[in-house]
C-alpha cells in the first residue's frame, strides 16, 4: 500500500518512534492513524518486555507542587541517557501532575499506562517506582526541593500555631534549610520517638553481631557487652533522627535546637509534622 509521507511524519510525531517503523504500522492497518499508534504501543511494549530483567538503577524524580499539596514520583529507567529523554521527561511531568490532582500515594492504572506508553515508544525497561502525595492542613506548610537534575527530592512537611509563621522570610529561610539538610545528611525519623521496635530489633541484631565477632569485645562480663550495644544503638538512633543531628549550616547545633531558637525569635510554634526523601538508586 502507498502511504504518504506526511502521514509517517505526523505518526512518528504523535508517538515518538521511528520512521520506519511508523511506515510499517500504517502499511499493517491499511493506513488507519489510530490503529497504526496501537500497533505501534504493542510492538514496542513487547520489544520492552524483553528488558524487563534488566537492572533500572537510572532514573529521575519529579515533583508537581500547589500552595498546599506537593506529589513527588521517581521513575526508573536503564540509563543515563534515557532520564534526559524529552518523552520520558514529558510523561514523567504528567504523571506527578496526576498525582497531585489526584491526592495518590501509590501508582494505580493510569499512571501504569503511562509507563507502558513511555516504555513502548522510548523501547527501555521503565518502571514507576515511587509516589508520594503531602497536603498541608489547617496552620501547616509544605517546601520541596530537588537535586541534580531530578536525582534527587525532598519533601518538607512543617506546622505552626500561627497561620501567618511561614509568611515570615526567617521561618520559610529555615524550613528550606531544612530540605537542603534532609537532601545532604538522609535522617530515616523526625525524632527518636518515631522508631519502631523492629528497626531497633533490626539494629541489634546487627550490633550483636558485630561483638560476637569482634575478638576484643566478646570475652568482656555480660554487664560490660550490654553497655556496648545500648551505647551502639543510642548513637545508630542518633544519626538516623532529624532532630538529633547536626544541623547542615552549623553542625555544633542539632537540627532541633536550631527550630527552637528560630520559633522562639519568631514568636511562634513550629515542628516538622514528616518529610519524604528519594534518591534515585537507592531504596526506600
Amino acid at each position: 500500500m502507498d502511504i504518504k509521507v506526511s502521514d509517517i511524519k505526523d505518526l512518528r510525531e504523535k508517538t515518538g518512534a521511528g520512521m520506519m517503523d511508523c511506515k510499517k504500522a500504517l502499511v499493517e492497518t491499511g493506513g488507519d492513524a489510530a490503529l497504526a499508534v496501537e500497533k505501534l504501543k504493542e510492538w514496542g511494549f513487547a520489544g520492552v518486555q524483553k528488558r524487563f530483567g534488566r537492572e533500572t538503577k537510572e532514573g529521575r524524580i519529579f515533583i508537581a507542587d500547589s500552595p498546599s499539596a506537593i506529589a513527588l514520583v521517581e521513575i526508573a529507567c536503564e540509563t543515563d541517557f534515557v532520564c534526559r529523554n524529552a518523552d520520558f521527561i514529558k510523561g514523567g511531568e504528567r504523571m506527578a501532575k496526576i498525582a497531585l490532582e489526584k491526592r495518590l500515594s501509590a501508582s494505580n492504572p493510569e499512571l501504569e499506562e503511562i509507563v507502558k506508553d513511555m516504555a513502548s515508544v522510548i523501547k527501555e525497561n521503565i518502571s514507576l517506582k515511587r509516589v508520594a502525595f503531602v497536603a498541608a492542613g489547617t496552620g501547616e506548610y509544605v517546601h520541596s526541593y530537588m537535586h541534580g537534575e531530578g536525582r534527587l527530592g525532598v519533601v518538607v512537611h512543617v506546622k505552626s500555631d500561627s497561620a501567618a509563621a511561614f509568611s515570615n522570610p526567617e521561618i520559610a529561610a529555615l524550613v528550606h534549610d531544612l530540605a537542603l539538610h534532609i537532601a545532604a545528611f538522609k535522617p530515616v525519623f523526625v525524632d527518636q520517638s518515631r522508631i519502631g521496635a523492629d528497626w531497633i530489633a533490626a539494629q541489634q541484631e546487627i550490633f550483636k553481631q558485630q561483638v560476637e565477632e569482634d575478638d576484643k569485645v566478646k570475652g568482656k562480663p555480660a554487664n560490660v557487652i550490654e553497655g556496648i550495644l545500648a551505647g551502639k544503638l543510642k548513637k545508630r538512633m542518633t544519626e538516623n533522627s532529624l532532630m538529633d543531628q547536626g544541623f547542615v549550616k552549623d553542625e555544633k547545633q542539632t537540627v532541633k535546637t536550631v527550630i527552637e531558637a528560630a520559633a522562639k525569635a519568631a514568636g511562634v510554634s513550629f515542628s516538622v509534622v514528616d518529610f519524604v526523601y528519594s534518591k534515585v538508586g537507592e531504596e526506600e
